[in-house]
């Protein structure tokens, strides 16, 4: 924590002095687990922040690395898992860093690239079915637990966004990210219906861009 907390002051610092392209961003996240055992699962609500630096390369073309905060996972309605039904909302908070190819075209811009991604915790908030008879009304039993163990610590995706820049720096965009590969670290006894899942986010953000010559 505190290596990060000195990285990010070291960027800022050097931002600063260099007059960079220098920015911080934030916004919501509509976020899923799609995959074997993420068919049944539901789009959840969630936030990102973090900073960037967009650094210009050859005309319209530059490159924009970021740093960001940013809660995912799904709302899982009715899954089996160790035998037991299930209804509960998986948050993953990651630390991402989108790498992205950005090309401005006057005041819009598009942008693409890798997005590298790094678990920092993950948790299961719900309930357990823990009557599972047909007679009589089903009971329930609240739970909450870590779920890190569930889920590889790494994350390798894509983005792709766009937006449009405003002035006094300020500018809006969306941004949709999707894992290339399963996210998935859980394992049943058997290993038949082992669960591969995949991060999907819809991002829509506000950034404010330090040292913006537009």
């Amino acid at each position: 924590m505190k290596r990060t907390v000195l990285l990010l002051f070291s960027l800022f610092s050097l931002a600063l002095s260099a007059h960079a392209q220098f920015g911080v961003k934030g916004g919501i996240n509509r976020a899923v687990l799609s995959g074997n055992v993420g068919d049944d699962a539901e789009y959840q609500t969630s936030y990102h922040a973090g900073i960037f630096y967009e650094a210009k390369i050859l005309g319209p073309v530059s490159l924009q690395p970021e740093l960001l905060y940013s809660m995912q996972g799904a709302q899982a309605r009715s899954l089996i898992r160790d035998q037991s039904l299930e209804e509960f909302d998986t948050k993953l908070h990651y630390l991402t860093l989108p790498v992205l190819a950005k090309v401005s075209l006057g005041p819009v811009f598009v942008e693409a690239g890798p997005q590298f991604s790094y678990l920092v915790s993950a948790q299961d908030n719900g309930r357990l079915q823990v009557d599972m008879t047909s007679s009589g009304p089903s009971e329930y039993l609240d739970f909450d637990r870590d779920s890190s163990g569930d889920f590889k610590k790494s994350d390798l995706g894509v983005a792709l966004g766009a937006g449009i820049k405003l002035p006094l720096g300020l500018s809006v965009g969306g941004r949709f990210t999707t894992s290339l590969n399963n996210i998935s670290d859980y394992r049943n006894i058997s290993g038949v219906n082992d669960p591969e899942l995949k991060n999907r986010v819809f991002q829509a953000y506000v950034s404010f861009q330090l040292g913006r010559n537009n």
